[in-house]
């Protein structure tokens, strides 16, 4: 227990999360640079003979790295609440950065292929971390608002990769566009270990009450009481999943993975194959690459449009009509459109398909109580990399056949998939409600909107 000299509780504002939210922003935007260099380089890359890239296995090797996301993201939502998270932020990095550089070292496709799952083993553990932090942090009733200013990151950073590409790559060499992502272990690594603060939730599950209260205390939070805080152990970690199906919940549970599923399809499959694609349609290799900083442009207003409206009208609304939205985009993107159009297309495009999925995280957060915050977002984002590992799979195996038409199909399906699973979100828990005693859930400050 604290003293009673303990300082009193600093209010909970957006200042006193904005270390927390800023710090796990700098971490999300290495991430993004990182997932976007590989599509910003493929053409690149495609045209090196010496490496042996094909269609076919350009493809392939994109689903190594998001079979590594897949990996570290359901590792990452077990074991975090045992290790802690600023440790696991901290391994995140390092392997994402020491991924970067077995690439860039890489004398043969298999070899380039380890590094981008290694890459992906960090990759995938860091966004449901960086989520669970901001979420944790967050003021009362801002937790989409958050969720989406975290999420301009990665697409920042997406920017910054397709710049690497029409710039470093054709001067230097594709090789030392992967060298820039050793950067995030010289640049973040030092200021998360010294400036990110630990989860007050976990380090109460440790048994380090007196400092969980100190954190509480500095960033403006209520103290964590035991139901709170994650279950410690083996045993702790089974039961928050197993939680994860209780009667209120079980049915909302498959949805949300097959909403994530659908949403991450889009994100990997258009964050690895859009230049590619549209290079194939015709346009130039420029243009091509300028598409993939285009998309992430949009994505950045469409984050803070998400979010903003999802605080008002439900994270599960917005989810499912950005998804019907994208379907429309991909669809368009399919038709021979002027160039000028086709950039406005994909813009726009751009501000729907990332915040749906985004919104389907934040959808998360009225479900699961807070002592299953950590382990929910973990199986979504984890269960839903099976769509990451799909989606750049399967428009290799259509652009290796010559069906690169079929790929914005494909996206359109996904993005109608998603629509569906999230609009039953609500429906789904009223009928876990009726099957349970009644409980109410904690509130984490993000209306359900049923």
């Amino acid at each position: 227990m604290t003293s009673p000299s303990s300082p009193p509780r600093a209010p909970h504002t957006f200042r006193t999360v904005f270390p927390v939210l800023a710090l796990c922003w700098l971490a999300v935007f290495f991430d993004g640079m990182d997932v976007n260099i590989y599509g910003a380089v493929m053409p690149h890359m495609l045209d090196d003979d010496g490496l042996g890239l094909t269609q076919s296995t350009a493809g392939t090797i994109g689903s190594w790295t998001t079979f590594g996301m897949l990996v570290g993201a359901l590792a990452a939502g077990n074991v975090t609440d045992w290790l802690g998270r600023r440790p696991m932020l901290v391994a995140s990095v390092v392997l994402f950065s020491v991924g970067s550089a077995l690439c860039a070292l890489a004398g043969d496709v298999f070899l380039f292929g380890a590094g981008r799952f290694v890459a992906g083993l960090g990759l995938g553990g860091l966004m449901p971390l960086c989520l669970a932090m901001v979420l944790e942090f967050a003021p009362p009733r801002r937790a989409a608002l958050m969720t989406g200013l975290l999420m301009t990151s990665y697409h920042a950073g997406g920017m910054a990769a397709t710049g690497l590409g029409l710039t470093l790559a054709p001067a230097a060499g594709w090789r030392w566009v992967f060298w820039a992502g050793v950067l995030p272990a010289v640049i973040a690594v030092p200021l998360l270990l010294r400036l990110l603060p630990e989860s007050p939730g976990v380090l109460l599950a440790r048994g380090r009450q007196e400092r969980a209260d100190a954190v509480a205390d500095r960033y403006g939070l209520a103290r964590p009481v035991a139901v709170e805080a994650p279950a410690a152990g083996a045993r702790g970690r089974i039961e928050a999943i197993r939680a994860l199906f209780r009667p209120e919940s079980r049915w909302a549970t498959p949805l949300l993975w097959l909403a994530s599923f659908c949403g991450l399809l889009l994100v990997y499959g258009v964050s690895t194959w859009l230049p590619q694609m549209m290079r194939a349609s015709g346009y130039g290799l420029t243009s091509s690459v300028s598409f993939l900083m285009v998309i992430n442009a949009g994505g950045i207003v469409g984050m803070l449009i998400a979010g903003r409206t999802a605080d008002r009208f439900g994270a599960v609304r917005v989810s499912a009509i950005w998804f019907v939205l994208t379907a429309a985009g991909a669809l368009l993107l399919k038709a021979q459109l002027p160039l000028a159009v086709t950039y406005a297309v994909v813009a726009v495009t751009g501000v729907w398909l990332f915040s749906a999925q985004v919104m389907v995280y934040a959808a998360t957060s009225t479900v699961y109580r807070d002592s299953e915050r950590a382990a929910g977002l973990g199986m979504v984002t984890g269960v839903g990399r099976t769509g990451a590992v799909v989606g750049p799979w399967l428009v290799g195996v259509l652009a290796s056949n010559g069906n690169q038409g079929w790929g914005f199909t494909a996206f359109a399906l996904a993005g109608l998939v998603g629509a569906t699973a999230i609009a039953l979100v609500p429906i789904a828990r009223r009928i876990g409600r009726g099957g349970a005693a009644k409980a109410p859930l904690p509130s984490v400050g993000l209306a359900a909107r049923d």
